[in-house]
């Protein structure tokens, strides 16, 4: 009798050690969180060999900084300061798409919550950069975007603009999204954006809906 009350307390232990471990386990991420130690950067093919720099500092972007030869000055930012908030990043999910020596626009997604951010750096010190916080990056794998392409919500439209020549175009969701960009997945399912064609899977109310347009990057 008492050897079978051990097995019957031993297994209500393991069970209640099993559902703690369960329970307790971390959340899952959009990507890996690991701690970065070295500074991140990319280069263009242009002559000027213009880049793109990111300091890393406590396991955290630091600063960004971009440049080329020959500019005679380094343009840079604080990284929390300008996205307005901490964040994890991880290299491979992160591009940089360069118009020569022109400006670079910086595609990432935050590795917590899976948010999408683009960044246009202009290489001319009198023109501001700009910063998306909405953005429907190719590295989420549920956003299908034609190379070269940048695109983008204000939770009513879908934006999409050509990153070298500037050409834009949009497609509207018909009415305001309640969409929160830290889960955008629960208002905006998918996407699939060539430069021809905007398809989209989105939820209005409680109901997933297709909204699909043909469209002209001018």
């Amino acid at each position: 009798m008492r050897i079978l009350l051990f097995f019957v307390a031993l297994s209500v232990t393991v069970s209640s050690f099993q559902s703690c471990s369960l329970f307790s386990s971390a959340p899952l991420t959009f990507c890996d969180t690991a701690c970065i130690n070295e500074n991140i950067r990319f280069t263009g093919t242009h002559e000027d060999t213009p880049y793109v720099e990111i300091s890393v500092a406590n396991c955290l972007p630091d600063t960004l900084s971009w440049s080329y030869s020959g500019l005679g000055t380094k343009r840079k930012i604080g990284f929390a300061y300008l996205i307005g908030r901490t964040v994890k990043i991880n290299k491979n999910y992160m591009s940089v798409q360069f118009k020569e020596n022109q400006y670079a626009w910086i595609l990432f997604n935050d590795c917590v919550t899976g948010r999408g951010f683009q960044i246009k750096l202009p290489y001319d010190k009198a023109t501001p950069f700009s910063l998306k916080s909405s953005g429907l990056n190719p590295m989420d794998p549920k956003f299908s975007i034609e190379e070269g392409l940048i695109v983008n919500t204000d939770r009513g439209n879908l934006f999409v603009e050509d990153a070298l020549d500037g050409k834009k175009a949009m497609m509207t969701f018909g009415e305001k999204l309640d969409i929160d960009y830290d889960v955008i997945h629960d208002h905006i399912d998918s996407v699939s954006v060539t430069r021809s064609t905007i398809w989209a899977k989105i939820k209005v109310g409680n109901t997933w809906v297709i909204k699909e347009k043909k469209i002209v990057l001018e």
